[in-house]
């Protein structure tokens, strides 16, 4: 999904992108900007390099998590880490106004410091008696699960979150309707527990959430709740791309 179409729908949920990277196609991502917009990378399998031009870099391993929380503005990249492949999910989250223009976060967790309840691995939020220990602007839940061919699990989200989807890296779902490797399905607003049964070994993500009651004013790289917060991160972010520039980054 992106901000253009089903991002309008499932806000503050606006980008998903499914990705599986390895080193014969896929050379990296450089520096490219964002604003008004927090992002959640999560790895099913490798690893991912990250950098930002807040000054934070690293490597982000299969089972670990990424938030980079663009706020104001700032430029971030990456590419594949010494695994040579990853296969995983990236999704933005659009802020809200008393966020949009505040400072840039980033936040690497190690696969043992993400909170687990069950098969599901809590990225962001609660779920169970597990919570994500990354202070996430609105109330979301955003899960990694991972189920055997064979295998349910429940979920069921707080009741005042009416927006709700699953997509599958990998495999085939029941819930109840078939949802397969690729797709996205979109929740009936519901306060019902979600029943999941696994037709083969499958990894996908879910999310639900109070819906982002704010209009989202879309730049090239940048989600914000006003043209007048849209225009003040521009500003920001064609000042850090002239720095860049300066320093051979760009």
């Amino acid at each position: 999904m992106s901000p253009s179409d089903l991002g309008q729908v499932l806000k503050p949920f606006v980008f998903l992108d499914l990705f599986d990277m390895q080193n014969a196609t896929f050379q990296g991502m450089g520096l490219h900007p964002h604003s008004g917009i927090a992002t959640v990378s999560y790895l099913f399998e490798g690893a991912t390099r990250y950098e930002d031009s807040a000054g934070a870099t690293g490597v982000l391993p299969a089972g670990g998590v990424e938030w980079f929380k663009a706020g104001h503005g700032a430029w971030h990249g990456g590419g594949l880490g010494d695994a040579g492949r990853a296969r995983g999910f990236q999704l933005w989250l659009a802020l809200p106004p008393d966020h949009e223009l505040g400072p840039v976060e980033n936040v690497c967790l190690a696969p043992d410091a993400v909170a687990r309840d069950g098969p599901a691995r809590v990225l962001v939020g609660t779920h169970g008696g597990a919570t994500s220990s990354i202070n996430a602007p609105a109330s979301l839940n955003y899960l990694a699960v991972r189920l055997l061919a064979g295998q349910s699990w429940r979920y069921r989200p707080a009741v005042d979150h009416t927006v709700g989807w699953v997509s599958v890296s990998t495999g085939r779902l029941r819930v109840p309707e078939n949802v397969e490797a690729g797709e996205l399905a979109i929740f009936e607003s519901s306060t019902d527990a979600i029943d999941f049964h696994a037709d083969t070994d499958s990894d996908f993500v879910l999310g639900s959430a109070v819906p982002h009651g704010y209009d989202l004013v879309l730049g090239q790289s940048s989600v914000h709740t006003s043209a007048a917060t849209l225009r003040t991160a521009e500003h920001r972010l064609r000042e850090i791309q002239q720095r860049l520039q300066n320093e051979g980054q760009l």
